[in-house]
């Protein structure tokens, strides 16, 4: 059984409360959208840092963290990548990833924003973003996630509100 933290589109910024609430998982996972390096190496202070780099970050942030990350954990295959599109079309780089890997049981993914759980019925694998945990964007709450991966099911998905975008805690 591992708790997994899922945080995205950070933009730089990274809550105080974070250390808190993820403090108990045994890895965090970034979507991208770091924005800053001080967001990642705060992050791999709390945990074991999973971290994919977005379309804002810059060139130390694209040599330290890969595009997507395909694996598997606790029975259950996982996609990492911040530009996915949406449910049940994909982008097409994402379809040219399941072409090489496989299909994922569970794909996480950032970009938009929008905080967003969703099984996708043709795909068949569980589409989760975080949505964005920073205050850059037009997002109107700040959000992450939590959950829990155990013996190739995914459980205990907990919405975190950070709060409003423009209400810094």
């Amino acid at each position: 059984m591992k708790k997994i933290g899922l945080i995205s589109d950070t933009h730089g910024y990274l809550d105080q409360r974070i250390p808190e609430l993820f403090g108990q998982c045994d890895e965090i996972w970034h979507a991208g959208d770091i924005g800053n390096l001080s967001v990642t190496e705060s992050l791999a202070e709390i945990s074991f840092l999973r971290a994919v780099h977005g379309n804002i970050d810059g060139g130390k942030a694209r040599v330290q963290f890969p595009e997507y990350h395909f694996f598997e954990l606790e029975g259950v295959k996982v996609l990492i990548i911040h530009i996915a599109g949406s449910v049940g079309k994909g982008h097409p780089r994402l379809k040219e990833i399941v072409a090489v890997h496989g299909t994922p049981d569970l794909l996480v993914c950032g970009h938009s924003h929008i905080l967003k759980v969703q099984k996708d019925a043709r795909l068949k694998w569980l589409y989760v973003n975080p949505g964005a945990a920073g205050i850059h964007g037009f997002h109107h709450m700040r959000t992450c996630l939590r959950l829990v991966l155990n013996a190739g099911n995914i459980q205990n998905l907990e919405v975190i509100e950070l709060g409003k975008r423009g209400v810094l805690k």
